[in-house]
């Protein structure tokens, strides 16, 4: 196929893989199995793009992304040159499955999900592969599973849920798992935790607050892998439809061009994405996230380097949890783009990074609409932060000789010592509080729930939001083996490393021991002897394994520690 590029006619193969197949005489099986699947002649000479999406009924992020991957579909093959091919791959649905055993699968599920768009796209040799993610960790499986491929690519964002309403009060995700600290302690009647419940989640699309979904989406449309505006349009919103037709065009573009994301996912585009993370306000789960999808293009992004761009990173967005904004308040001033626009202006991003439309980041959002802070406050101008850094900070110290992760708004305070009350699990934890175990002042530790402890590292939204809801957030910490959701909230450190079971000193954590936590000189520590710390170790034995076969069996021996991102291919 032939076209013009910078004035030069120029000729390119846009079914470089997908010709393996359709164009080899010595494949008739393989041909005769494109006839069966409705192929005309014209068709063998198209180049495929793989579209693969998480949908599925169970979970409001994921129920409309087969609609929208129908209307890609169209896109595409309404574009010369092109042909759609749908596949679908799992999701795990984080809202539900948190605060039960299940939610040991929803970090496992990033690994399955790049595995099967890798084996499928891989198998069936697609020219570009188009991703469209609703949940959490769907989206950096799909970036991840992009990576490895090292084919044009596009991921379609799913797109933020509206906010719900109960008396006058808007809800989320959160505000469900706020509630039942409340009941626990007799805050909320029966009748209120129960139209919290009913109201939370009015319908499609992911959590509303800068929790992991919205910051991750946010960081790849930074990262230069979305079409811009992708991470702010609602998913029940005429511009995610746009979106979604723009979709034929941009693929044959990157196509034409030879556009990979090897081309666009450098250390720089990643450095832009972790300061979006940080000046939005984002999830810790970012971390761990592109550390994974770094790996998986071959860029080395330790968390060293978000504590870095911490130091330098003030966050400007007042967005829930912490905060009192949702993402599609964001879309309403403009979006995204509008964010980067102005960071760009301020010097903070490289513009210069490759983006899928083929344009430069900076080229992207030249139309963008300016920031008004006069006329709201959804977004901070840099003279007026909310915090001066950022957020996410990088602690070490023998509770964390491999780092741990804290998210510090500012609003919990920067210091905390106290009294270590130690769980063995959330539901271990919320039996404390039920019991009355847990008291201000107390550090609790929830450990043997690391990616090999677990296995898969569930998060610890239900305790962190029982914990709010019962009114302790502000006069306790927690630290934990395990991970947080997006939605958490409070002085909270994670993704201890060394976890537990692999020798890490959280396991040899006992009741009333005085615990450290200094996000200012980023130390967490045990105030506990070496002699005693000797002794505990000589007398400690590791846990039986939880899982003994299946996937849950196969991650814990594949994964790597939180620190590196968790990834199971090394």
């Amino acid at each position: 196929m032939e076209f013009k590029y910078n004035g030069k006619v120029e000729s390119v193969e846009l079914n470089k893989y997908s010709k393996t197949l359709t164009q080899d005489p010595t494949q008739p099986a393989t041909q005769a199995m494109y006839y069966g699947i409705g192929f005309k002649d014209e068709d063998f000479k198209k180049a495929q793009v793989g579209i693969v999406s998480m949908d599925w009924d169970g979970n409001p992020c994921n129920m409309h992304l087969g609609n929208l991957g129908s209307k890609i579909k169209s896109s595409v093959n309404q574009t010369d040159g092109l042909i759609g091919l749908q596949f679908h791959t799992i999701g795990v649905s984080d809202g539900i499955a948190n605060g039960k055993l299940g939610m040991r699968y929803s970090l496992v599920s990033r690994e399955v999900i790049a595995d099967s768009i890798e084996t499928n796209a891989g198998a069936e040799y697609y020219d570009a592969i188009v991703a469209i993610p609703g949940c959490d960790k769907n989206m950096p499986g799909s970036i991840i599973g992009m990576a490895r491929l090292n084919r044009p690519s596009i991921m379609v964002y799913g797109g933020t849920i509206e906010h719900g309403e109960y008396k006058g009060e808007k809800l989320n995700i959160v505000s469900a798992f706020e509630a039942l600290g409340q009941k626990i302690t007799g805050n909320i009647s029966d009748e209120d935790y129960h139209g919290v419940i009913c109201n939370a989640i009015p319908g499609q699309g992911a959590c509303g607050g800068m929790y992991t979904a919205n910051t991750l989406a946010a960081a790849i449309e930074t990262l230069g892998m979305s079409l811009p505006y992708s991470s702010s349009n609602p998913a029940v919103s005429q511009e995610k439809q746009e979106e979604c037709d723009e979709i034929g065009s941009a693929i044959k573009n990157l196509l034409e061009k030879d556009i990979k994301p090897s081309d666009i996912m450098t250390k720089k585009a990643f450095e832009n994405a972790i300061t979006i993370v940080m000046v939005l306000g984002g999830s810790t789960n970012a971390v761990l996230h592109i550390i994974a999808m770094a790996n998986a293009i071959g860029v080395e992004i330790t968390q060293d380097d978000f504590q870095r761009i911490s130091d330098i990173t003030p966050v400007l967005g007042d967005f829930k949890p912490s905060g009192k904004y949702m993402m599609e308040d964001l879309h309403k001033i403009g979006g995204l783009p509008a964010v980067l626009k102005y960071l760009l202006k301020e010097g903070k991003l490289h513009g210069d990074c490759l983006t899928v439309t083929g344009k430069t980041l900076a080229e992207n959002v030249e139309t963008a609409l300016d920031l008004d802070f006069d006329s709201q406050d959804i977004m901070r101008p840099l003279r007026n932060p909310i915090k001066i850094t950022g957020h996410l900070q990088i602690l070490y110290g023998n509770l964390a000789q491999g780092g741990s992760v804290a998210k510090i708004s500012g609003k919990e305070g920067e210091f905390f010592k106290g009294t270590a009350r130690v769980f063995d699990g959330e539901q271990h934890f919320i039996d404390g509080i039920e019991s009355g175990r847990l008291h201000a002042g107390d550090v609790a530790v929830i450990r043997n729930i690391g990616p090999v402890g677990g296995p898969g590292m569930p998060e610890m939204l239900k305790p962190t939001s029982a914990l709010i809801g019962a009114g302790l957030g502000k006069s306790c910490a927690l630290i934990t083996d395990g991970r947080f959701s997006g939605g958490t909230h409070g002085f909270v450190v994670g993704h201890i490393v060394p976890e537990a079971v692999e020798g890490g000193l959280i396991g040899l954590v006992e009741d009333d021991d005085i615990i450290e936590i200094d996000a200012v000189n980023n130390s967490i520590s045990l105030k506990v002897s070496d002699e005693e710390i000797a002794k505990r170790r000589a007398n400690y034995q590791k846990p039986t394994p939880k899982a003994m076969r299946g996937v849950l069996a196969k991650f814990a021996k594949l994964t790597r520690p939180a620190s590196e991102g968790c990834v199971t291919d090394l």
